[in-house]
């Protein structure tokens, strides 16, 4: 069958018309676009996008229609059987390749991250229970963190994983606790430290894997989407090992409505190597005889409008970028932040975060949202 008739096919299964008028229909400009994405599924859709073969006047809104319609398994995918093989085979976030996402993604520009995420530099979600902006959902989210672990002034605290330090800043600046960070980003260890100095933080570049030390609560926020399959259990064992017998650890993580041992491969390639997301039977095998679960809160739905505030950001300061970086790279990071926020809207990925306490804490555990 000819491959135009065979895409057009799989996109009315969407309520997604070729060159239509509707926000989430797309425009073709290339027509070798539908043998391209029969061939190489995600990894073509997403880099004929790069190229300027097609475009959506809502690219998330097509995503959204998309992943409802979970025209992902109607695609044979190459790619994805690769990624199987090597992840079945391979520890592909062992200490050395983990380190890839770093320099591939984080260190690109502490300047640009500024530009985008805004002065609390959270490159996580945001929380929009009661907030207007994006900046009052960023600092609502980091309070419900310190909230959710029950923070006192003069405790300590572990972040694995630490970003550009905006938690570890919160924490120390609003609930008198000291903090120890550990993060592989040169960039981000070195911006977390300009911006923490004079305060009972020491921010670590090392790898998660190596913290130690005994702390009253631990946090990971944002690390478990790059730790990968054959991990998550030494994240757990990690936050066991180092939090005090009646402490309490927070995992803040994107999740997925299935298990898998891959990510998709146009964001193995592009944006997260290695990365991948993990679902509700990883986590809770992975935290199995460890930990007591106290709480888990989905809030998935608040990435959608965070990850659209954040492409906002970044048309806003295009103009200050365009001798940097080139058109291509400016298309990339749209396709990544729109094609998420459809994600979420379609509920085929979630934000949880998650409460575990050691022990148990006497008397219950009181949620907090």
């Amino acid at each position: 069958m000819n491959p135009q008739h065979v895409v057009q096919e799989l996109l009315e299964k969407a309520h997604v018309h070729i060159n239509g008028s509707r926000p989430g229909d797309i425009q073709v400009h290339n027509d070798r676009f539908y043998a391209r994405v029969l061939a190489e599924g995600s990894l073509g859709l997403g880099e004929s996008y790069m190229d300027g073969w097609w475009d959506a006047r809502q690219l998330d809104e097509f995503f959204f229609l998309v992943d409802s319609a979970e025209l992902d398994k109607a695609v044979h995918d190459k790619h994805l059987l690769l990624n199987t093989f090597k992840a079945r085979l391979f520890n592909m976030q062992d200490k050395a390749r983990s380190k890839r996402v770093a320099q591939c993604h984080y260190d690109l520009s502490n300047e640009f991250y500024e530009q985008m995420l805004g002065p609390h530099m959270q490159y996580t979600c945001a929380y929009w229970k009661q907030a207007q902006t994006l900046t009052e959902a960023q600092e609502h989210k980091l309070e419900l963190i310190c909230r959710k672990l029950q923070l006192k002034k003069g405790e300590r605290v572990l972040e694995l994983g630490c970003g550009w330090g905006g938690f570890a800043h919160y924490a120390a600046t609003q609930y008198g606790c000291s903090v120890v960070a550990y993060n592989i980003s040169e960039q981000q260890v070195a911006y977390a430290r300009r911006w923490c100095a004079g305060l009972p933080v020491e921010i670590r570049l090392s790898d998660y894997r190596d913290a130690s030390g005994e702390f009253d609560k631990v946090a990971a926020i944002g690390i478990c989407e790059h730790v990968g399959f054959k991990n998550y259990r030494t994240l757990m064992e990690v936050a066991h090992r180092t939090v005090k017998p009646h402490g309490l650890v927070l995992v803040h993580s994107i999740g997925n409505n299935a298990s898998t041992t891959i990510g998709d491969p146009w964001f193995d390639k592009y944006i997260f190597p290695g990365g991948m997301l993990p679902s509700v039977a990883q986590l809770s095998a992975a935290m199995e005889g460890l930990f007591v679960l106290e709480d888990w809160h989905n809030f998935g739905t608040d990435y959608d409008r965070t990850l659209l505030a954040w492409q906002e950001n970044v048309d806003r300061h295009r103009g200050q970028w365009e001798s940097t970086f080139d058109e291509r790279f400016f298309r990339m990071w749209r396709y990544y932040l729109l094609s998420l926020a459809g994600a979420f809207r379609a509920r085929t990925i979630h934000l949880w975060q998650i409460v575990m306490s050691k022990r148990g804490l006497l008397g219950g555990y009181q949620s907090v949202r």
